[in-house]
C-alpha cells in the first residue's frame, strides 16, 4: 500500500511540473535577455562616456600645444580643414549608400574608401556604432534615458566596484553576469550605509584531527604532560591528562615537519612554501619556539628552502646548538644552520630521490644521517663542507625505501626499511683487495633482523637501551631488547590504520600516530585507545544540532562522524559506501540526513546510528540538504540543476516526495527556507538567485522583487543582498565556498578559497565590508557553521582534513535588523573603520 501511494504521489507530483518546467525554462531565458541587455547598456554608456571625454580633452590639448608653439596653430588649422573636408566626403558617401543601393564592388564606393585614412577608418567605425546606438536609443526611450543616467554615473565609485544603484534594486557583477539584488523596504538610503567590523570575534578553542597519513616524526611527548603535534597551519599542544589545548600559529602554510630540543622546551617546525591567492610562491621558514610560552626565538633560513622544509632535527652533542634541515626542492638540499647565530653553516645537494629523516650522531655533531628511497647516506661535515658516503648493501638485498633509523646506545645506526626488516649498520675497514690502494672505510650492514610484515614505519630508542619499531601491514608494535631480540608485542585496531610514529611517555606508555589520522595512547598489556581523531580525506559536509552542542561531518573518507563539541570528542563515527558532501539535522534533533555523491541520500537515527530512510534523486552528487523550520519539508539541491522536496513525517523517520523546483540552469550550490517555512531562496554555479513557492506546488517567483522584506531561517546563500559585502573586489565568484549567519542574525562567518576564515557584520550589504580574518587552516575552507547557541563558530578545511572550533567573544545583544534600519536613516558622520 505504502509503495503504490508512493508511486502515484510522484507520478502525480511528475505530470502537474510539465507544465511548470516549459514556464520555468521560458521565465529563465527572458530574464538571460533581461540580462544581456543590461550588459549591452553598461558597454553603450561607457562608450558614450569615453566619447565625451575625448571632445572635451581635445580642444585644451590643442591650447595647449598652441601655448608651448604658436607656429603649430597653422597645422592645426590644416588638419581641422581636413578632418571637416573627408567629415563632408564621408558624409555624402555615407548618404549615397543609405540613399542608393550601390554594390560593394561599386568603383564610386571603392575610390571613397582608398581616399580614407587609418583615423578616418577609426572615425568611420565609431559612427556607424553611434548610428546603430542611436537607432537602438529611438527603438527605446526607457534606454535612452537609461543611458543619459548610466553616463551621468559612470564615474561613480559603485560602478567602478561592480555595482549600481537602480531605484530600489543594486545591480552587482560577477565574471560579467550581472546579479540583480532588490533593497528591502527598511533601507532609505541604500548609500548612506556604513560597514563597521562586528564586535563579536573569534578565539581558536580546540583542533580536531591529526596529519599522520603522510607524516614522519610529527608526534612528541614534552616534561609538562603534553603531546605536541600539528595539522593544517596548526601546531597543537595537547595536555593529555587536563584534556587542554594551546596552539602555536605563526605559520603561514600547512606544518610539514617537527623536532624537539635537547632541553625539551624549544621545538623547531617547518613549513611548505605554499603559494598566495595571485599563485605567486610564498617563502618558507623554520620556527624555533619555547614550548612553555609560545614565544618564537628564531626564524631560520626564511626564503631559502624550495617549496618547503620536508625534515629537520636538533644536535645532541652540543646540547642542540645546531639544526640541520632537508628541504622540498627536487636536489633535497641538506643544509646545517647555527641556532644562536641564525647563520648557515654548510650546505649540498642530497639527492633526487625522496629524502624521509634526518638526524645528526648522538656523539657527534659533525656527523649526519640521511635515509630516503633506495638510499642510506652518512655525511660528515668539515671546514664548512660535506662529505657523503653511501651505506653498501652487499650481500642484502636492497629495499625500496629506507622508511626511517634510530641511534643505538653503543652507536650504532639501526635503519627500518620496506621489506620489514631492521638494519644495523656499522664502519667497515677499507677493502683494499677489491677496492684498490686508497680505499676508504665503508659502512655496511652488519646484521639483518625480520621485524614486520610489511614496511617498518617508525623506530623509537628508550632510555633503557630497549627499541620499538612500528609496523605498516601487520600493525604491530614490537619492543626489543638492546641486542634485538623481540621482547612484547601488541597490535593497534584496524579501524586506526597502520603505524606511523610513536613516542614514549615513560617506560611503560606510548602514544602512536596512525596512517588514519589518529593518536592513540595505551600499554602492551593493556592496549591502545584514541585521543586523538579525525578525518583522512578531503572534508565538506558539517551540520550543528539544533538544541545541544553537537556537530556532524562527512567526507570523501566515506565516514560520517559526530563530535561533542563540549568535550571534543568523537561520538561515534559510521561508514558510508559512498562518500558524503551535505547534511542536515531534522528541527526536533532526533535525525540527520546525509546527501552523497551519487545523488543518494540515507537518514541516520543519532541513537543507534543505523540508516532509517534512503532516497536516490537523479544521479549526480548532491551539494545541500536543508530541513524546513518546523520541519515538515526536506529540500535537497543537487548538480543536476533541481531541487527535491519531500514531506517529513514521524518525526523525521519518513519522507515522501513532494514536487521539484526546476529552473534553475545550473547546478544548485546553496539554499535557505523562510521562517515560515514556505519559501526556499537557492544559488546556483551560475550565479543565479532565485525563489521558489513550496505549498503552492514549488512555482519559481517571477517578480523576485517580492522576496526582499522576507525573513529566512538561516542564511547560508553566497549571494543575496544582505551578503554583498563579503565579495572581495574581483571574485570569480568561486572565491567563497560556504557562509553561515548566527541564530543571533547579528554576525555572518564566511568560509573563502584562501584558508580564511572571516567574521563580518551582518547583514553587510556593502561591498568591501570590513571583516576580522583568522588562519588555522592550510587548504581551501569549505564550509562553516556556528553552533546552536552561537557560542562557537565550526570551520572545516578541503585538503588539510583539519577542523577548527572557533570560540565567539565579545559583542551584545542589540538587535542587527535595527541596526541596518538605523544606519540607513542616519547622518554620514559616523567613521567607516578600516578592514582588520
Amino acid at each position: 500500500m505504502d509503495s503504490s501511494t508512493n508511486s502515484l504521489d510522484e507520478a502525480s507530483a511528475d505530470g502537474s511540473t510539465d507544465y511548470q518546467d516549459r514556464t520555468s525554462m521560458m521565465e529563465v531565458r527572458l530574464q538571460a535577455q533581461e540580462d544581456e541587455i543590461t550588459l549591452l547598456k553598461s558597454s553603450l554608456a561607457d562608450a558614450l562616456r569615453r566619447i565625451h571625454i575625448h571632445d572635451k580633452l581635445l580642444p585644451l590639448l590643442k591650447q595647449q600645444l598652441i601655448a608651448v608653439n604658436p607656429s603649430a596653430a597653422r597645422v592645426l588649422n590644416q588638419v581641422s580643414c581636413s578632418e571637416s573636408s573627408s567629415s563632408s566626403r564621408r558624409f555624402s558617401s555615407s548618404a549615397a549608400v543609405d540613399g542608393i543601393p550601390l554594390s560593394a564592388g561599386s568603383p564610386r564606393v571603392r575610390r571613397n574608401s582608398e581616399k580614407l585614412s587609418n583615423a578616418d577608418r577609426q572615425r568611420k567605425r565609431l559612427d556607424k556604432k553611434a548610428a546603430s546606438s542611436a537607432n537602438l536609443l529611438t527603438r527605446s526611450p526607457s534606454l535612452e534615458n537609461r543611458a543619459k543616467e548610466l553616463i551621468s554615473n559612470a564615474g561613480s565609485p559603485g560602478s567602478r566596484r561592480g555595482t549600481y544603484s537602480q531605484g530600489q534594486s543594486i545591480k552587482m557583477f560577477i565574471r560579467g553576469r550581472p546579479i540583480t539584488m532588490y533593497v528591502p523596504s527598511n533601507i532609505q538610503n541604500y548609500d548612506d550605509l556604513k560597514m563597521e567590523l562586528p564586535l563579536e570575534r573569534l578565539e581558536l578553542d580546540w583542533v580536531y584531527g591529526y596529519r599522520g597519513r603522510d607524516g614522519r616524526a610529527n608526534l612528541y611527548f614534552l616534561p609538562t604532560g603534553e603531546a605536541v603535534y600539528f595539522i593544517a597551519c596548526v601546531i597543537v599542544l595537547y595536555h593529555i591528562k587536563d584534556s587542554t589545548q594551546r596552539h602555536y600559529r605563526k605559520h603561514t602554510d600547512c606544518v610539514r615537519s617537527l623536532a624537539l630540543h635537547p632541553d625539551k622546551v624549544r621545538v623547531a617546525s617547518g613549513q611548505t612554501a605554499g603559494v598566495d591567492k595571485d599563485g605567486k610562491p610564498l617563502q618558507s621558514c623554520v620556527h624555533i619556539w619555547d614550548s612553555n610560552t609560545l614565544v618564537t626565538l628564531q626564524q631560520i633560513g626564511l626564503g631559502t628552502f624550495q617549496r618547503g622544509v620536508g625534515s629537520l632535527a636538533f644536535s645532541s652533542a652540543d646540547s642542540g646548538g645546531f639544526l640541520c634541515v632537508i628541504d622540498d626542492s627536487t636536489e633535497h638540499m641538506l643544509s646545517v644552520w647555527d641556532c644562536a647565530k641564525e647563520t648557515k653553516v654548510a650546505e649540498i645537494k642530497s639527492t633526487n630521490e625522496a629524502v624521509f629523516a634526518v638526524e645528526f650522531n648522538p656523539s657527534d655533531s659533525n656527523n649526519i644521517i640521511t635515509c630516503g628511497k633506495s638510499h642510506v647516506y652518512f655525511w660528515t661535515l668539515s671546514g664548512g663542507q660535506f662529505t657523503k658516503k653511501q651505506g653498501i648493501f652487499g650481500k642484502y638485498k636492497k629495499p625500496k625505501f629506507i622508511q626511517c633509523f634510530a641511534f643505538g646506545l653503543t652507536g650504532d645506526v639501526l635503519t627500518g626499511d620496506s621489506e620489514g626488516n631492521i638494519l644495523t649498520w656499522g664502519k667497515s675497514a677499507a677493502d683494499v683487495k677489491t677496492l684498490g690502494k686508497g680505499a676508504k672505510e665503508t659502512y655496511q650492514i652488519m646484521r639483518q633482523t625480520r621485524a614486520h610484515e610489511g614496511s617498518v614505519f617508525t623506530l623509537c630508542t628508550l632510555q633503557d637501551g630497549a627499541l620499538l619499531s612500528g609496523g605498516g601491514k601487520d600493525r604491530k608494535i614490537i619492543r626489543w631488547s638492546a641486542d634485538l631480540a623481540p621482547e612484547r608485542e601488541c597490535e593497534i585496531p584496524e579501524k586506526f590504520g597502520t603505524v606511523r610514529t610513536i613516542a614514549a611517555m615513560d617506560e611503560e606508555e606510548l602514544l602512536v600516530g596512525t596512517t588514519r589520522n589518529a593518536i592513540l595512547r595505551g600499554t602492551f598489556s593493556d592496549g591502545f585507545l584514541a585521543i586523538v581523531q579525525g578525518h583522512v580525506d578531503e572534508m565538506w559536509g558539517l551540520a550543528s544540532h539544533p538544541s545541544q552542542s553537537l556537530f556532524l561531518t562527512c567526507g570523501h573518507d566515506r565516514q560520517v562522524c559526530l563530535w561533542e563539541a563540549e568535550e571534543h570528542r568523537l561520538s561515534w563515527s559510521v561508514s558510508l559506501e559512498e562518500y558524503g558532501l551535505c547534511a542536515d539535522f531534522c528541527p526536533n534533533g532526533s535525525t540527520v540526513s546525509v546527501g552523497l555523491n551519487t545523488g543518494r541520500w540515507v537518514v541516520l537515527d543519532l541513537l543507534t546510528q543505523e540508516v532509517i530512510s534512503e532516497s536516490v534523486d537523479g544521479n549526480e552528487q548532491l551539494s545541500v540538504m536543508r530541513y524546513s523550520p518546523d520541519g515538515n519539508f526536506l529540500a535537497v539541491g543537487s548538480h543536476d540543476n533541481f531541487i527535491y522536496i519531500y514531506n517529513v513525517t514521524e518525526k523525521g523517520r519518513r519522507y515522501t516526495r513532494f514536487g521539484k523546483c526546476n529552473g534553475h540552469s545550473s547546478f544548485i550550490t546553496h539554499l535557505d527556507w523562510s521562517k515560515d517555512g514556505r519559501y526556499i531562496m537557492s544559488n546556483s554555479g551560475d550565479y543565479e538567485i532565485l525563489y521558489w513557492d513550496i505549498p503552492g506546488g514549488c512555482k519559481l517567483l517571477r517578480n523576485r522583487s517580492e522576496s526582499k522584506d522576507r525573513e529566512w531561517a538561516s542564511f547560508t546563500c553566497v549571494l543575496g543582498f544582505h551578503v554583498m559585502g563579503v565579495w572581495l573586489e574581483g571574485s570569480d565568484g568561486t572565491d567563497i565556498n560556504a557562509l553561515c549567519r548566527s541564530h543571533s542574525e547579528r554576525i555572518v562567518a564566511v568560509a573563502d578559497d584562501f584558508c580564511k576564515v572571516h567574521l563580518f557584520q551582518f547583514p553587510c550589504p556593502k561591498l568591501k565590508a570590513p571583516s576580522h580574518k583568522y588562519d588555522g587552516h592550510g587548504s581551501h575552507v569549505t564550509n562553516v557553521c556556528f553552533t546552536h547557541n552561537d557560542s562557537h563558530l565550526l570551520s572545516m578545511g578541503g585538503k588539510d582534513t583539519c577542523i577548527l572550533q572557533w570560540k565567539v567573544v565579545g559583542g551584545n545583544r542589540w538587535d542587527s535588523k535595527d541596526k541596518l534600519g538605523s544606519a540607513s536613516s542616519t547622518s554620514t558622520s559616523s567613521l567607516e573603520p578600516p578592514a582588520s
